[in-house]
Parts: C-alpha cells; structure tokens; sequence
C-alpha cells in the first residue's frame, strides 16, 4: 500500500493574489533577508493585508538552514501564535519553515520526532502555505525538510506527510529576476530530483509520469531560462512549473545517491545544496548502471536520446547531463569548486560516514561499499568516468 501526497497547488502568473482569499487572523512569514530587500515579503504582506490577516516577519533562515534556525522559528512563532506559517523563499526558507511549524505545534517534541513514523498530531495552531522562489528544490510539495547540524558537520534528512504545506502557490513572479548561477544550481537540484525519483527503488506509477514530464521540460526550458532570464517568461513559467512537477515525483518516491554524496559534500565544504546533488548525479548513474537492473534508457528514450539497451541509454544520457552542465557553466567535478584535493582527503572518512548515514542512500539501486564509496569521492574529485 502506497500514498500519493500533495498540497493544493496554484499556479500560473497571478497566483500570488490567492492569498487575499485566505481566511485567518496572523501569519508569521518566514524568510531570508535578501528576499525581504527585494519586496517580495512586502508583496506578501501586501496580499494578506487585504484578506485582513496581521503578519510578523522572521528573515534570519540563512543558506542550508540548521537546526538551531528551525528552533528559532517555532520560538518566534510561540511568541506571536500565528494561525498561517508562510514559508517565502528557495528550500533553505521552506525547510526551516516545516521544521519550525513542526516545533511550534509539538514543543513538546524535539526534532529527532520529525519522521514518517509518528503521529504528530500537526494543524491543531495553524496551516502551512508554502510560496517558493527559487524553480528547484520543490519543498513546497514534499515531506522532507533537510537542515544542517553545524556541530557534526553533517545533514540532516527529516520528513513526515504531516509536514506537507497545505498550499503551494507557485507564481512566476518570483523567479523572473533570478540570477543565472542560482538559475542553473537550482534547476539542476529539480533535474536530480526527477533523474533519482524515476530511478529509485520506491519509484511506482504515479510518480513516473511526474519525473519524466519534469526532466524533459528542465532540458528544454534551463537553457533559456539561464541565458535569458527575465527576457523569456515562457521558460521561466516553465522551469517553476518543473521544479514542483519534480518535487511531486520524487516527494511520491524518494531520491537516492547522488542526494546522499551531495549533502555529505555540502555539508563539509559549504557546497550550495544543488550544485552539490547535480554534480554526483553523471557519476552515480555511471554506478549504477554499471551493476544493471537500472532504469535510466527509459529516460534517454523519453528524451530520445540512444538506448537501444540499459548501458548505452546510460551512457547517452551521462552524455547529455554533461552537455547541459557545459552550456550551463556548471562545475562537473569537485575540483572545479576549487576545493583542494589534500582538503578533500583528509575530510574522505567524514564524507564516507555522512554519506552512507544519510536517509536518502536507502532508496538507491545500488549502495556502494565503504570502499566503493571513498572511491566515487574521488573519481568525483577528478572528474572521471566511474569505472568500477
């Protein structure tokens, strides 16, 4: 037996003026300070104001949010009792949200309780709307909230189906102006999402169709979405679109090892999280496919791409990953982040335990070894086919 979860979701460009429709008395908006300098905290209050609905703002969630952060969301949120938590911004501000909604209905519970499998009792205080601005993580749609434990320097992968925002509003407004670096990271972060959601073990048949519709639209639409921005308002649509269309696919299934060696990374060396998950993901479909049994010409086909058989589709589609990270200027190894190889060596033990501790490594087709998995670091590093 499986579930299919989901938020109502609006979408399309005036979807923000949903929020004068909304019934309440307070809303606590979480969010980062740069969103706040560009007005769109401003944009939002402006929607609630007109619904009648008071708001208070926190905008201290900063990039890879960490635990500590969350805590002082559901403090702030005890102190104002909102009944609407906003969460405003790119996955770092939703994540936190989750988490600090979390704390402010159970403060009896400590964030460890944040899992699949507890009865958490949520939505007694108040609703969850989620409103992203960034087109990538899709945690507006998902049970995950993934924050960063800075005294273990590692991440920290939390989910229940009680934590999914009651309402995601996905407005392109938000999105025109993005700069292209964070355009391609985060486009790249939905792309791994619907790549490891189609190819996980926990893939099934409602969350397929989501991840193919979302890899072709990110091929088609990230390239313009990059060079042109705001010029092209069709694929910043697009690509908005995409990015939830990827968060209900794999939000329905689960990611796999490129997510487990991308949060080890980003963990230890402040790689931004999308960068870091789209950089493992042609080196672990190499892994994977290497031992069979993997779904990836399903893809290539879907893209028609070759694959008259499950090493050649792999192979083509690595092929085609790397094409769009080189139109993208997007670093395909972990030395042109320009981390230093005697840094990485010397963190290799940390990077090994992170990953294979991390809740994502269990939904991969293939788990590496200890061994194996040092190996992939380094191939990584060097930018080399995996082999083996």
């Amino acid at each position: 037996m499986w579930f299919f979860r989901s938020p109502d979701i609006v979408f399309g460009e005036g979807a923000l003026d949903y929020l004068a429709q909304l019934k309440g008395n307070k809303a606590l908006i979480v969010t980062d300070q740069n969103i706040v300098a560009l007005g769109y905290a401003e944009k939002v209050e402006a929607k609630l104001a007109e619904a009648g609905i008071e708001t208070a703002v926190f905008d201290e969630v900063e990039p890879e949010p960490s635990l500590q952060t969350a805590r002082r969301v559901a403090h702030v949120a005890q102190t104002q009792e909102p009944d609407l938590i906003i969460a405003l911004g790119g996955g770092s501000c939703i994540d936190a949200a989750k988490a600090g909604w979390f704390l402010y209905e159970r403060p009896d519970l400590d964030l460890d309780r944040l899992s699949p499998f507890e009865d958490l009792g949520m939505g007694e205080k108040g609703r969850m709307i989620a409103i992203p601005t960034t087109s990538g993580t899709g945690s507006e749609v998902t049970i995950g909230s993934v924050l960063t434990d800075k005294e273990e320097s590692r991440k920290v992968g939390l989910g229940s189906a009680e934590i999914v925002p009651d309402i995601a509003i996905v407005d392109p407004v938000f999105v025109m102006d993005l700069p292209p670096r964070i355009t391609a990271d985060t486009g790249l972060d939905a792309l791994t999402h619907a790549v490891e959601g189609f190819t996980c073990t926990w893939y099934n048949d409602f969350s397929d169709g989501l991840c193919l519709k979302a890899i072709g639209t990110i091929f088609e639409y990230l390239p313009r979405a990059y060079e042109l921005g705001a010029k092209d308002p069709e694929a910043r649509e697009k690509m908005h679109n995409a990015a939830t269309i990827a968060g209900l696919g794999f939000g329905n299934a689960m990611v796999a090892l490129a997510h487990a060696t991308g949060h080890s990374l980003g963990a230890v060396f402040g790689t931004p999280h999308g960068r870091a998950v789209a950089l493992f993901l042609p080196y672990t479909i190499e892994f994977t496919a290497n031992r069979g049994g993997s779904r990836y010409a399903e893809i290539a086909r879907y893209l028609g791409l070759p694959a008259v058989d499950e090493a050649t589709g792999a192979a083509s589609l690595v092929a085609a990953i790397l094409q769009l990270y080189q139109r993208l200027e997007q670093p395909a190894s972990i030395s042109a982040l320009g981390i230093d190889k005697k840094a990485l060596t010397e963190a290799l033990p940390l990077l090994v335990d992170n990953a294979e501790t991390d809740t994502q490594i269990v939904s991969s087709a293939s788990v590496p070894d200890s061994e194996e998995m040092e190996r992939l670091f380094l191939y990584a590093y060097e930018g080399k086919p995996i082999d083996f």
